[in-house]
């Protein structure tokens, strides 16, 4: 029996599958609309000002959140978290096309909106795999990170189509309409599902805390800092590599269903290795993304893009449950809240850090660089986690022959 359909099939998680499904396809679909509409909004001469930081709004005040917001949600249980970000996501969501309905709706004020609605979003993050910790036994918590990740890649393909239908039909505010609504249905799923308050945890030991006195959380964490750091630069190189917005989509949707197909193949493999998988992921994802950069016929890139997003799939599902192994249920929140913090610094980050790295070097340039750093990173991460599994035995070992 395939291990997804015994996740569907639980009692208490299968409930809010399709609240979560329904919530990153309008997620999939912001990710055009966000932008587009400050475009539009936007005075002429600051448009890509403001595009920018419409985007940066939708994702970034979520680290704020995670540091400023722990003490008040400190204890709750995964649930909680997920409906909490829910509300605010369809409160402030659905502000901008009534605002927008009413010739309401300015620049300011739909960037303020935006960053309003992801306060919480690492916390929601939090608090889905989360639930995956408390609901399910630990068989499962793989495959259902998987189906998770497999979800959010689905939606990265099917999304920016909807959305690019239904800006024509009935323009961007009718997208973070629909948006709005997914999170609204995906908190009342959440606030239904029955689930027991996890065990008080100390206030003094929060997520950072936790994080830093354990060395492989603490490594893993700053692997997953720099895998995504460097992928930053790839979204600014790949429109300057391409020929026209066509194959720009097309690059886009290969990586897309190579990332699927991964991150299904993920949740079959129950025994899969956590740790060697992680990193491989790291290195197999850096050598096959270098290829992009060489020049190669379109057909190729659209292959080679498939083959690193079914290299990439793994690596959201191992790493996260490596987390989920090694941190208790009760304090999981706060500990997925700290990396979250982190982690949705490093794309953007490394957004920032890719355009002008493009106008020195080039498209082409750019993306090999990154590609090979990427591989020289998850290859100092295996060197490190050999040194820490092997010197003990050696140490261990010469112990034993001077006795």
């Amino acid at each position: 029996m395939s291990p997804y359909w015994t996740v569907i099939r639980h009692p208490v998680f299968g409930r809010v599958l399709p609240g979560l499904a329904l919530s990153a396809l309008g997620d999939g679909m912001s990710a055009v609309a966000v932008g587009w509409l400050a475009l539009q909004l936007a005075p002429p001469h600051a448009r890509a000002l403001w595009v920018g930081l419409a985007i940066a709004a939708y994702t970034l005040p979520g680290a704020v959140g995670a540091v400023v917001l722990a003490p008040l949600l400190h204890g709750r249980r995964g649930a909680d978290l997920v409906a909490l970000d829910g509300l605010l996501r369809a409160a402030f969501l659905g502000a901008v096309p009534v605002l927008a309905a009413f010739g309401m709706l300015s620049i300011g004020g739909y960037v303020a909106l935006l960053a309003l609605s992801a306060l919480l979003s690492t916390w929601g993050t939090a608090g889905r795999y989360t639930v995956v910790a408390q609901v399910l036994p630990s068989e499962l918590h793989l495959p259902a990170t998987a189906l998770l990740t497999a979800i959010k890649e689905a939606s990265t393909v099917a999304g920016p189509a909807l959305a690019g239908l239904l800006v024509m039909l009935a323009h961007a505010p009718a997208v973070l309409a629909f948006d709005a609504i997914t999170f609204a249905v995906l908190a009342v799923a959440f606030l239904r599902m029955p689930a027991a308050r996890p065990a008080s945890v100390p206030i003094d030991r929060g997520g950072f805390a936790v994080i830093r006195g354990d060395r492989q959380l603490l490594g893993l964490l700053v692997l997953s800092f720099w895998f995504f750091l460097l992928f930053g630069p790839i979204p600014v190189a790949v429109p300057l590599l391409a020929g026209s917005a066509q194959e720009v989509g097309l690059l886009y949707t290969s990586f897309g269903v190579g990332a699927v197909v991964g991150a299904v193949v993920t949740g079959h493999r129950r025994r899969l290795p956590l740790w060697p998988t992680t990193i491989g992921a790291v290195i197999c994802f850096g050598l096959l993304l270098t290829p992009l950069g060489l020049g190669l016929p379109p057909w190729a890139d659209m292959l080679t893009l498939a083959l690193a997003g079914l290299a990439w799939a793994p690596y959201p599902t191992t790493s996260m449950s490596l987390f989920q192994r090694t941190v208790p249920p009760e304090r999981l929140p706060p500990v997925l809240a700290a990396r979250g913090a982190v982690l949705v610094v490093s794309t953007p980050l490394g957004t920032l850090l890719g355009a002008p790295l493009v106008q020195a070097v080039g498209a082409s340039a750019t993306v090999v660089v990154c590609g090979l750093a990427t591989a020289a990173v998850g290859g100092v991460a295996l060197v490190v986690r050999l040194r820490s599994r092997v010197l003990p035995r050696l140490q261990a070992t010469s112990s034993n022959m001077l006795r």
